[in-house]
Formats: C-alpha cells, structure tokens, sequence
C-alpha cells in the first residue's frame, strides 16, 4: 500500500492548488478524480455555462441593434458551434491542468472513485474495475455537488445542467423547473438562441432570497426577452411520449397544462458525499449530506478536511478557493484566517448580470429588530440614472448600497444591471478594508463608466426604514 502526507478527493478548485502546494512544500500527495479533471467549474460550471452566456449576448445584440442604427437581417444561431467553442475551451482547461500535474514531482494522479476504507485508507476504483488502497496522514475532500433529481422525475428523460451542454440542437419548448440560478441563466441563453422558454417556481415569491423590488425587475426584465414565469406552481405533474413532454401544475386553484420538447430540472444541488462511504472514517455529516467543519475546514476528525461545495459553507467557485486559501495558511503559514472572515458575495451572470455582497433590505430590517440602537442608512440609484448604461441602451435594473450610519461601515450592496458582476468589487474592497463609506465616497472615478455613480450615490444616502 502506497503511502503519501496528504490524499486529495476531487480536482475541483480547491483540491488542485492545494496538490500543488503540498508538492511545493516537498510533501507526497496523491490527487483522486472520478469524472473529467477540474471540478464542476470546469466541466459544467462556470467556465461551459459562461462560453454560452457569452455567445447568447452575441445573439442578443445582433438582434436588437436596430436603435442603434445597425441592421443586420436575419440571425442564425448555431448550437452545434457554440458547444464546439464551449469543449475547446474546457478542453484547454484540462490540458492546463494536466500540465500543472504533470510538472509537480511529488503529485499521484489516480483517475477512479475514491472511497473510505478507515480514517487513513482510501479504495481506489479505476474505471477497468481494478481496485488498489493508498494511505493518507492527511486526507482532503473537495468532491463538489450535483443536481437535485426528485424521484417522482428519476424515470423521465430530463436534463441537468450538465446535459444540457451537450445539446447541439435548439430545444423548440425548454421547460425549467426551479428558478434559481442556474434555471435562469440556462432560461435567457436558450431564449436568445432561439427557444421558446416556460419556468415553473414553486415558491409564491420570485428569487426569494433577493429584496422584492429587485426581484421583481430581474423578471420584467426576462419577460422582456420572451421567457414565460409562473410562480406558485404546485404539484408539477411530467408524463412524455414520442419525444414531448406533457407537464401539468396547478396555480391559483387552476389546473394549467404545457407541452415542451425539453425538460431542465434546476430544483436544487445536493454534496457528493454518499459513495465516500463517511462511516467508515466516523466522519460527521448534517442532515443534508454536507461535512461538518470547523473555521479551518477540519472535520470531527482533525487530519480529515472537507471543502469547496461539500462543506455547505459556500456554493461558488470563489467559495471553494477561499477554503483552499484559509486552508493554505493554517496549514503552512500564520493560521490567522479563518472561515468567518468570509463576506459572502455573489452573482448571477443573467444579462444583466445581478450581484450581491452582505446584507440586503430584508435582512437589514431583522437586524433592526434584533438592535434597536442600529441606525442604517440607504443609497439608492436607478440604472436610468447612470449616463453610461444610457449611452449603451441598457438600463435596466439598480444600484443600492446599505451604511451603519454610527460606524460608516457598509453592512451590504445589492447591484442589478450593466455590468453589476464587476462594478460590485469596489464595495467588496472596502467592506474587507473596514473602511469608511467615505472611502469610495471620495474617490475620483473615471468617467463615463457605471462604476463613477457609486460615489455618487453614497453622497446621497437617506434613511433606512
């Protein structure tokens, strides 16, 4: 039995750098991959659905320049292609990382399903159904998560959103089911290739965990391009044959009936955690499948960690590589970083995109509640007010911006518009600073861009009720 200092479960975005950080550190490790090398991001995640988010703004664009004074006839839309990008793409990723591989001397790469044999052993099963245990000082789980498949659909012939990239026809009818946001990312790019697009929500309230007012303008603005919502649909209902699907649902207390070519089930993700075989190591688990960790990562047992999508303490890939890095530190360096040092930050990369750091509205009035010494104060500024997004004819959507008006430190920001994904980063900074508002407040930024009316909308702020 092959022995090494560290084993790491999954090639995602945390398990990779931190392969190359034992190696750099002369330590043996061993890196384990069961499916396609890179992790979700790689494969079905960021990296494909960003190549078609990409492609569908193409289409989107060449379609509707008229106002501009750009005609360009009839557009085609050609899927076949754009997954032919989209594999080059992931296919340069993997050679990337093979490379990586390849250079670190002291690195193992075992293509085959790991799984617990004690608190130190791993089984190996290789894909010619061979089987061989290596044993770890350490072990690293970065195994991710997957689609959600309820079983009343198990029997169904439905797509994930990593069999939908692999479509090269148009879909004529995609029915998604759940719209989070991977159902409405996939839901604007289809549309815009070409499909027609119906979203079944269970949920009566639209992007729940979202302030209302700005829900609500992420939905006109998807029923804009076509894309028919229902909320509150309940006891969705899928039989198929000859290739449609027959989908029923009931809303409103009536009985609503569709026919779709396609079925998209986006209802949730669950860990990859049940084939480890977690017992075997003792190791803890909560209701849902996640690992328990500490703010390092451990599990219940200390040499056994657990990161990226598995742990439950974030579902992105920047998530995943923050664990890497308060990892690395307590690891090999000062160990002073730590989980709760995390601001959670997001987006959903819709067109327009729409992102988030710390606390919105909602969250702030409960807060309110639970503190009734805690002032807040509110900027606030309409896309049709930012002369750039004016300039390019898209202004849809709002910038808002929450202060502690005692200690001037931003407590949250919530963009939805032209460029919101990167614009977002100049409240990241000073929130992670623990500066003052005042701090982007008076900067200097370059105009014309969406970003300049930041300080402006901080030199505005009203209370917050």
């Amino acid at each position: 039995m092959k022995k090494y200092d560290a084993i790491i479960i999954g090639t995602g975005q945390a398990g990779v750098p931190l392969a190359a950080k034992f190696d750099k550190e002369g330590k043996t490790v061993a890196i384990i991959e069961k499916n396609k090398i890179g992790g979700t991001c790689v494969n079905d995640g960021c990296t494909p659905t960003k190549s078609y988010v990409a492609a569908a703004r193409r289409a989107f664009v060449t379609k509707n320049s008229q106002e501009f004074g750009v005609e360009t006839g009839n557009v085609k839309v050609d899927l076949k292609k754009i997954k032919q990008r989209k594999d080059k793409i992931v296919s340069d990723s993997h050679e990337n990382i093979e490379g990586l591989f390849d250079s670190l001397e002291k690195l193992d790469y075992y293509e085959g399903e790991g799984t617990f044999s004690s608190e130190n052993i791993i089984e190996i099963k290789t894909k010619d159904g061979k089987t061989e245990q290596v044993k770890g000082k350490q072990i690293f789980i970065n195994v991710g998560a997957k689609a959600i498949i309820p079983k009343e659909y198990k029997d169904l012939d439905y797509l994930t959103n990593t069999s939908i990239l692999e479509l090269e026809d148009t879909p004529k009818h995609l029915i998604v089911l759940g719209a989070g946001y991977i159902g409405l990312e996939f839901s604007q790019a289809f549309a815009r290739f070409g499909s027609k697009v119906t979203v079944l929500e269970r949920n009566e309230r639209f992007l729940k965990k979202e302030d209302k007012d700005v829900a609500e303008a992420i939905k006109e603005t998807l029923e804009k391009e076509g894309i028919t919502i229902h909320t509150n649909s309940k006891n969705t209902q899928i039989t198929q044959e000859k290739g449609i699907s027959k989908v029923s649902f009931e809303k409103d207390g009536k009985t609503h009936t569709l026919e779709g070519s396609h079925i998209l089930l986006s209802v949730g993700r669950e860990p990859n955690t049940k084939a480890l075989h977690l017992e075997k190591a003792g190791v803890k688990t909560d209701e849902k499948g996640y690992i328990k960790v500490n703010q390092h990562f451990q599990t219940n047992k200390e040499h056994i960690f657990a990161l990226g999508d598995c742990n439950g303490e974030g579902a992105f890939t920047h998530t995943a590589f923050n664990d890497f890095e308060i990892l690395r530190e307590f690891l090999f360096g000062k160990k002073d970083r730590k989980l709760s040092d995390r601001i959670q930050c997001y987006a959903m990369f819709i067109d327009p995109p729409l992102s988030r750091i710390g606390m919105n509205e909602e969250q702030a009035r409960e807060k309110m509640k639970e503190d009734d010494s805690l002032e807040i104060t509110k900027g606030f500024r309409p896309m049709t007010k930012v002369a750039r997004a004016t300039e390019m004819g898209e202004t849809d959507g709002m910038m808002k911006v929450l202060v502690d008006k005692k200690t001037e430190k931003i407590l949250g920001a919530t963009f939805f518009g032209i460029s919101a994904d990167e614009t977002i980063h100049g409240i990241i900074d000073v929130m992670y600073a623990q500066k003052s508002y005042k701090t982007i407040r008076d900067a200097v930024h370059i105009h014309p861009t969406v970003s300049e009316l930041i300080p402006t909308m901080l030199g505005s702020l009203k209370e917050f009720k």
